[in-house]
């Protein structure tokens, strides 16, 4: 179907309702995309619909104008209940041009019949080469079966701002407030709080290209959905995962974040920048990611837990000093948002591929404990989390984010602030005399911390190999005491942790395992396939290093185990690959070491986040080899 939606006046419809919808808003960079599908999501947050928004960003920091790979923007789903990923294809997307639409389309990220707003300036654009490109694409997507709706936004744009880049957001956004019934009142209001820094004239110029949008959708557009939604009765935040890091690092009672700016996980510290210093914080901007390390490590030997802040590459720079705290046995928390690697890898799309570097990318053994939040919310709840353990422990924790949650916004319950988030005070009562710095426990492996100007507590640090005095000892006997001694405290954390929870029955045909960003999805597909009455059920992971108890017992008590995880492994029926070549995904390899049960895995390494629908096809041809099986 093809609609240009111009003069007439259409007839209003009562809305279709919907249970859930995708939407996304797509352009070039600079454009306003992101913002426009941020506020959307921000809205209808607030009107109680379950959301959870994913940003679309180019490889590139400013690829070409028009361009297949260029697409920047949001993806919002919309749905009447709770939400906990970012869902299938795409129902409706508008778009700034027909280039970036095209990326989408080959990604096969919109839905079959899709709706399409298409802004249509370049149908008659001044460049015969781009408007006969204009026509092609229009044409073939209207022939491929796409509901194509043409919409004059620059030209409707241009009338209230001189440039129209500057305006199409907020236009677009009165048509998609239009289209699905959101609050007029609550979409000037969070127009108002996203532009809130800015001038007057800037806010009140972008409320009136929103209310332009509403009153031309209004007089030209019939689209009417709703998303039946539940009115918000307690508090909430509209965030994604770095702002949620942020805010554990603020609620944590740390006061050092020492960061170098890096790709996806600069936006945590931005925010920082803004607020910490308000809570008595101070954000360290080094040179390198080697400095800023160094600069945590120092921060918290002087007697106060710090963090600090990178992705891959920048956590590959940090294993020196992450060595050295180690050693020395100095708390530090790293917060490593995943990319996708190895180099410079893709700086803005997903990967899970830092698990075993994490765990083993040291010379040396180097324990260092490893939980990976699987949520927004928890994004918050594990810094804090991770501060405790740090101090408790006299460890490095790394927290293992990924750019999936990073730029996911959803709605989470507003916490209320726990004073026992926060560090004790330190202490400065005086050492007894003769108590070595590191007097390890023979069971646990702790060790009473020494503060700088602690009465009898000088000693000399050092990364080399010590005895109990701190003294530089190359003898076995004390290096083999040090290395059992730090060892022992992951045995001793793990002696404390509970079981994790299955998702669903605790017996079955297969259980999906996973951790970090996929539980949504992995959880999502797994109901859709007991509704289908398979026997399945999942469990999902916070704590990678160390394991809680009892996963194995959990594991036996399923006929097959499938590891799903966004890193890569090994396709069992490709070329050249059997039980001596495959390689497996980083869980699988743990927990099979750990288990000795035979883990199979699967994955998509695309950039992209792993979608329900996908886990839901690979989770089905395992049934299947099951249920062959049996025969």
């Amino acid at each position: 179907m093809n609609e240009t939606a111009i003069a007439t006046s259409p007839v209003i419809l009562a809305p279709r309702v919907l249970d859930e919808h995708i939407v996304e808003v797509i352009s070039d960079s600079g454009e306003g995309a992101q913002r426009c599908g941020q506020v959307l999501g921000a809205i209808a947050a607030r009107m109680g619909n379950g959301v959870w928004s994913e940003e679309i960003i180019p490889a590139e920091i400013r690829p070409p104008q028009r361009s297949t790979a260029g697409a920047s923007g949001n993806r919002i789903r919309l749905r009447a209940g709770r939400v906990t990923n970012g869902g299938g294809e795409t129902d409706l997307v508008i778009a700034f041009n027909e280039q970036v639409l095209l990326g989408r389309v080959r990604a096969g990220a919109l839905k079959p019949g899709c709706i399409i707003l298409l802004e249509n300036c370049w149908r008659d654009d001044r460049d015969a080469s781009v408007s006969a490109a204009y026509t092609k694409v229009h044409d073939e997507l209207v022939a491929a079966g796409y509901a194509v709706y043409e919409i004059p936004m620059e030209q409707q744009c241009r009338r209230l701002v001189a440039d129209p880049r500057r305006g199409k957001n907020m236009f677009a956004l009165g048509i998609l407030c239009a289209i699905y019934g959101l609050s007029r009142d609550l979409a000037r209001e969070q127009v108002r709080i996203a532009f809130g820094g800015k001038d007057s004239t800037v806010v009140e110029r972008n409320i009136t290209l929103l209310e332009a949008g509403l009153s031309w959708a209004d007089r030209h557009l019939a689209l009417r959905f709703s998303i039946p939604a539940t009115p918000v009765t307690e508090p909430q935040l509209v965030i994604n995962g770095n702002i949620a890091l942020a805010l554990g690092v603020l609620a944590s009672g740390m006061e050092v974040c020492a960061m170098y700016p890096i790709t996806p996980a600069t936006s945590a510290s931005h925010y920082l920048t803004s607020a910490f210093e308000a809570v008595g914080g101070v954000v360290h901007q080094a040179e390198d990611e080697i400095a800023a390390c160094a600069f945590a490590i120092g921060a918290s030997y002087a007697g106060k837990c710090s963090v600090t802040i990178t992705s891959g590459p920048g956590y590959s720079l940090k294993q020196e000093g992450i060595g050295l705290a180690v050693m020395a046995e100095i708390p530090l928390v790293v917060v490593n948002v995943q990319r996708g690697g190895p180099s410079t890898g893709q700086p803005t799309k997903i990967e899970q591929g830092d698990l075993l570097t994490t765990i083993f990318g040291s010379h040396g053994d180097a324990p260092k404990i490893v939980l990976a939040p699987a949520s927004v919310e928890e994004c918050f709840y594990a810094v804090i989390t991770a501060r405790k353990l740090a101090e408790t422990f006299r460890m490095v924790v790394v927290v293992l984010s990924d750019a999936a949650l990073a730029t996911s916004q959803v709605a989470v319950p507003r916490p209320t602030f726990d004073p026992a988030w926060l560090a004790p005070p330190v202490n400065q009562s005086p050492v007894p005399a003769g108590k070595p710095p590191y007097d390890w426990d023979p069971l646990t492996g702790l060790s009473e911390r020494f503060i700088p100007g602690q009465p009898g507590g000088m000693h000399t640090i050092t990364g080399l190999a010590h005895d109990r005095l701190s003294h530089v000892a190359y003898d076995p006997e004390s290096n083999e005491l040090g290395l059992e001694a730090r060892s022992r405290k992951l045995a001793a954390l793990a002696k404390t942790l509970r079981p994790p929870v299955v998702h669903g029955d605790e017996e079955g045909d297969l259980l999906l395992v996973g951790w970090g960003s996929t539980r949504g999805a992995i959880e999502e597909a797994v109901d859709r396939l007991r509704a289908e009455g398979h026997r399945i059920s999942s469990l999902h992971l916070l704590f990678l290093q160390p394991m809680a108890p009892g996963i194995g017992d959990i594991m036996r008590k399923f006929r097959k185990v499938l590891a799903v995880e966004a890193n890569w492994s090994d396709r069992p029926d490709g070329a050249l690959f059997d039980d001596e070549t495959r390689r497996y995904s980083a869980l699988a390899l743990l927990l099979r070491s750990r288990t000795l049960i035979d883990i199979d895995c699967w994955g998509q390494v695309t950039g992209q986040p792993i979608k329900p629908d996908a886990i839901v096809r690979a989770a089905r041809a395992k049934l299947g080899t099951i249920a062959g099986d049996a025969k």
